[in-house]
């Protein structure tokens, strides 16, 4: 198996074999969140990695040009010139969100995880967007909400028809006692 995160020992066809491994994690993610990780440690990486894998979420470090060569073809390569430095990135599979509120959530316990952006369903977004996007409800939450918004006014119509519906039996009702006296 290749590692990505040590790309400059590579040969030739190691190379192209991480750069298909991460075109192929660039094509099925809905998130690639792009972070600098300078002067963090190995153990909070790993801290970092554990806590993104609990959500289905990949943290890599990748050299800059490899990730460039990966994400042509992709909807990634709207961030090509963003691998620039040290890169780490975070890619979500499910829920882009999720994705985007997992690393802001390590960076803010951790200050030395720093957001540069994100690729969010095929669109690139600044630091600041990106931290936007981390405060909306997950994906799960905005179909019930609107779910609930679609169902509402049914459920109320419901109980004016059935409310019209009683109130003509009770008249029907006493229309019928009033003629039987």
């Amino acid at each position: 198996m290749v590692s990505l995160g040590k790309e400059d020992n590579l040969n030739k066809e190691e190379k192209g074999q991480a750069i298909e491994k991460l075109r192929k994690k660039f094509s099925e993610a809905k998130a690639v969140i792009l972070t600098d990780y300078k002067g963090m440690t190995v153990a909070e990486l790993s801290e970092l990695r554990r806590l993104l894998r609990s959500s289905e979420v990949d943290y890599q470090v990748v050299k800059n040009t490899l990730a460039r060569v990966a994400s042509q073809d992709t909807a990634i390569s709207v961030a090509k010139d963003a691998f620039k430095g040290p890169v780490g990135i975070a890619i979500g599979y499910d829920d882009s969100v999720t994705t985007a509120k997992k690393v802001i959530e390590f960076s803010k316990k951790n200050e030395k995880l720093k957001l540069s952006g994100g690729v969010i369903d095929g669109r690139l977004y600044d630091a600041g967007e990106v931290k936007a996007i981390a405060m909306l409800p997950s994906r799960d939450v905005l179909l019930s909400m609107m779910a609930g918004t679609f169902q509402a006014p049914l459920s109320k119509m419901a109980a004016a028809l059935a409310a019209t519906v009683s109130s003509f039996a009770y008249a029907v009702g006493a229309l019928k006692s009033k003629r039987e006296a």
